[in-house]
């Protein structure tokens, strides 16, 4: 059992709370990292693009969802932005403007703004 003070705890509680903030506290939400094997046979299976990716979003009903990170393909972005990205697609936002704003709005949002650029998926 994790303690109190772990790393890993302190990071879903995290998650949580931005999962809470864009999707609210009933969305319930499968969240999982994986590697480029799984990303690439999803990636291939949901979107025909045989290559891995680094996140995956899932509706599975008006109020729940999985997501799926791939923390080797994360960069140039960082984790929590991916998480950001993924979650309002689930809200049901489409790539342009409104959801770069949307990413800005919530990556902002987070506790150590310098520490994380927002960066465009599009770059």
């Amino acid at each position: 059992m994790k303690s109190a003070n772990s790393p890993v705890l302190a990071g879903a509680k995290k998650f949580e709370k931005i999962k809470n903030r864009i999707l609210g506290k009933k969305y319930e939400l499968s969240l999982v990292f994986t590697a480029n094997s799984l990303m690439r046979r999803l990636n291939r299976i949901y979107r025909g693009q045989d290559l891995p990716t680094n996140v995956l979003a899932f509706p599975l009903s008006k109020t729940s969802g999985e997501i799926f990170i791939n923390p080797s393909r994360a960069k140039p972005w960082n984790v929590e932005q991916l998480l950001i990205h993924a979650l309002l697609h689930l809200k049901g936002m489409k790539h342009g403007r409104k959801m770069e704003q949307a990413e800005k709005k919530y990556l902002n949002g987070t506790s150590n703004r310098s520490r994380y650029r927002y960066r465009n998926f599009r770059d």
